[in-house]
C-alpha cells in the first residue's frame, strides 16, 4: 500500500525522494507485493527485505535522485544476487518531488495513455469503494493508499510504554496514541506518526477515546490503572490489556465488580499481557504484547469460522 504520510514527511525533510516498490513476485521472495522503501540522499526508511536485494535497489534508487524518472526491473534473486530464495521480484523505482494524485483512495502511475484495465480499477474504487491490491496492470502500477486499520492507545510513557511504542510505531495500518500525565513523561524524540497526549488527568481523556480503539494500560500508578479500566469499561472498546501480575489482576477484578461492572464485562480485560516466558525486560514485554496484538485478528477469525 502507498503510505502517503511517510512520503509527505520524507519530502518535507529531504526535498526529493525515491520510492522502491515490490510490484511483482515470482516464487519465493523476502517480502510481499506492495512492500516498499523510501530512499534519500543520506539514508532510507522502510524495507523491501532481502539484504543484498535492498542494498542494490537502494544504491540504484539513490543514483536516480538527481535525474528523476522511473525504472522497472525484474531481479532474479539467485542468479543476480546470490540469494537462496530462488524466486524473482519486479522492482518499481520512482523519484518523487511532490505527493502524487490520489483517485478514490488509489494511486496509479505509468507511461502513455491509461490502459482500460486501470480505468476499470479506478471505476470500481469510485463507484463501489473497491480497494484494489497492489499490482502491475498493462505496465501501470496500481496501489491503494494505506489506511489506518487499528487504533492502539498506550497509557503510560514509562520504560514499558516507551518500548511498546517503539515496536508498534513502524507497523503498517496501526495508529498509535500515547497518553501520560505530562509532557516531561515522554522521550525527547517520539517515533514518527505517534500522537502524544499529555493530560493532567488521563482518566478524562479515556471518556472520549474512540469506541473502536484497543488500549494498553501500563501507567506508573495502580490507582490510575484502575480508574482507566473503570472509565474504559464504561466507555467501550475493541480491546483492553492491563499490565500486571495475577495478584494485581485478582484485586482489580474485585474492585471493578464493586464499581458496578459485571463479571462478563471485566473478563474482556486481558491481564497479564505479553508472554511471561520472554522475561520482564521492557523490550521483552513489548515484543510479547505486540505479538498478542498481531495475532488477535487471526484468532478472532478462526473462532468465528469455528
Amino acid at each position: 500500500m502507498f503510505d502517503l504520510g511517510a512520503l509527505t514527511a520524507a519530502l518535507a525533510t529531504h526535498g526529493r525522494v525515491a520510492r522502491v516498490v515490490i510490484a511483482g513476485v515470482e516464487g519465493s521472495s523476502p517480502r510481499e507485493v506492495g512492500a516498499s522503501m523510501l530512499v534519500f540522499a543520506d539514508g532510507q526508511s522502510g524495507t523491501i527485505g532481502g539484504g543484498a536485494l535492498e542494498f542494490e535497489a537502494a544504491a540504484k534508487a539513490r543514483a536516480m535522485l538527481a535525474g528523476g524518472g522511473r525504472a522497472v526491473e525484474r531481479v532474479a534473486l539467485g542468479p543476480s544476487l546470490g540469494q537462496c530464495c530462488g524466486g524473482a521480484v519486479v522492482l518499481w523505482t520512482e523519484v518523487f518531488g511532490a505527493v502524487p494524485e490520489v483517485v478514490a483512495g488509489v494511486v496509479v502511475r505509468g507511461a502513455g495513455e491509461m490502459p482500460l484495465a486501470v480505468k476499470r480499477v479506478l471505476a470500481a474504487a469510485r463507484g463501489q469503494g473497491v480497494r484494489p491490491a497492489t499490482a502491475l496492470a498493462a505496465g501501470w502500477l496500481v496501489e491503494p493508499v494505506a489506511e489506518v486499520e487499528r487504533q492502539v492507545w498506550v497509557w503510560g510513557a514509562g520504560h514499558v510504554g516507551r518500548a511498546l511504542v517503539s515496536v508498534l510505531a513502524p507497523l503498517p495500518g496501526i495508529a498509535v496514541t500515547w497518553v501520560d500525565v505530562g509532557p516531561e513523561r515522554f522521550p525527547a524524540v517520539v517515533p514518527e506518526g505517534v500522537t502524544v497526549v499529555p493530560a493532567s488527568d488521563p482518566a478524562l481523556v479515556a471518556d472520549h477515546a474512540p469506541l473502536g480503539a484497543e488500549h494498553l494500560v501500563l501507567t506508573y500508578s495502580h490507582a490510575l490503572d484502575l480508574e482507566l479500566c473503570h472509565r474504559l469499561l464504561n466507555r467501550g472498546f475493541m480491546g483492553l490489556g492491563l499490565i500486571g501480575s495475577a495478584t494485581k489482576w485478582g484485586r482489580f477484578r474485585s474492585r471493578l465488580k464493586a464499581l458496578g461492572h459485571s463479571g462478563e464485562a471485566v473478563a474482556r480485560i486481558r491481564c497479564p499481557i505479553g508472554d511471561p516466558g520472554l522475561g520482564k525486560h521492557p523490550q521483552a514485554i513489548a515484543i510479547g504484547v505486540v505479538a498478542e496484538l498481531l495475532r488477535a485478528p487471526k484468532t478472532a477469525a478462526r473462532e468465528m469460522r469455528a
